[in-house]
């Protein structure tokens, strides 16, 4: 599988179960994976919430842990939460693929990044297990499920593989890195917001296929490249701004993604590109521009 197996000798994949239609780990299995403790994780998240929208991370419920405590195989919540009378304040935390690779950047951790690419194979293995057992599927009549349950498993399968929700990048992929990029720009049907502390050709190369016009938000420029950029095409706007430290990418002050790799830097390690759904994230960082 993918090679790595903790002491318990539970590998990665048993780790990872499916809550609210997500796939997700909770915080003491990363911690545990990591090597560090699960305190350590939680202020990682405390501290850097705005980084962990619902797609990356939530906390369970008392209601979803009692749920998950009936299941013999998630031994691990039932003695996260044994002894301490579920109080709300110890509510674990659960991580999505897209948060373990969050935390893994905040972490600064040799352990978590060496680790962290086989917990996003396990992920990927996972996803491709479901998918698999539900599209072979023949004898629909068995599943015990009626139909409108049915309808919502579909809905949350397909769901992951849209393209322009979450793409994981693994080193080399540039070319596929680029297109992506291109792709999201194309969505756009009057403006683009980049916000990047680095300006290259690279990035210069995508937006000189657009014809759309586009904001750069950055705090270091080359203005040689600039001028022979602006010489030949007149899409692009450039702001000084110093207030941001990740990558993000505004489509038509609406729709919002996060990249984990400066754009210049696409495709050259494991990273991701994700769409954020949440309104009240795009709108402060509108107000922030």
């Amino acid at each position: 599988m993918n090679g790595i197996i903790v002491k318990e000798n539970i590998k990665i994949e048993d780790m990872i179960f499916e809550i609210r239609g997500k796939q997700v780990i909770l915080a003491s299995d990363v911690a545990k994976l990591y090597q560090v403790e699960t305190k350590r994780i939680n202020e990682v998240v405390k501290r850097n919430i705005n980084r962990f929208p619902e797609d990356f991370c939530f906390k369970l419920s008392k209601i979803e842990i009692d749920e998950l405590c009936s299941r013999s195989q998630i031994a691990t919540l039932k003695s996260e939460v044994k002894g301490r009378g579920y109080n709300i304040k110890y509510l674990p935390y659960v991580f999505t693929e897209h948060g373990v690779m969050m935390l893994s950047g905040l972490l600064k951790s040799e352990i978590a990044a060496r680790v962290n690419v086989s917990i996003i194979n396990a992920f990927v293995k996972m996803k491709k297990y479901i998918s698999n057992n539900l599209l072979n599927s023949n004898n629909y009549s068995n599943m015990l499920i009626d139909h409108e349950e049915r309808l919502k498993v579909l809905e949350n399968t397909f769901s992951k593989f849209d393209t322009f929700s979450n793409e994981l990048f693994f080193e080399g992929q540039i070319y596929d890195a680029h297109s992506l990029l291109l792709d999201i720009f194309n969505t756009s049907n009057k403006s683009i917001v980049v916000i990047d502390n680095y300006i290259s050709k690279e990035l210069l190369d995508v937006l000189s296929k657009t014809n759309k016009q586009v904001t750069i938000h950055t705090k270091n420029i080359d203005n040689n490249l600039i001028n022979k950029y602006q010489h030949q095409y007149n899409n692009i706007t450039i702001k000084i701004n110093k207030s941001f430290h990740d990558r993000f990418i505004i489509i038509d002050n609406n729709t919002l993604y996060h990249c984990g790799a400066s754009f210049k830097d696409l495709g050259k390690k494991c990273f991701a590109i994700n769409k954020i759904d949440n309104i009240e994230m795009v709108n402060d960082i509108n107000q922030r521009l």
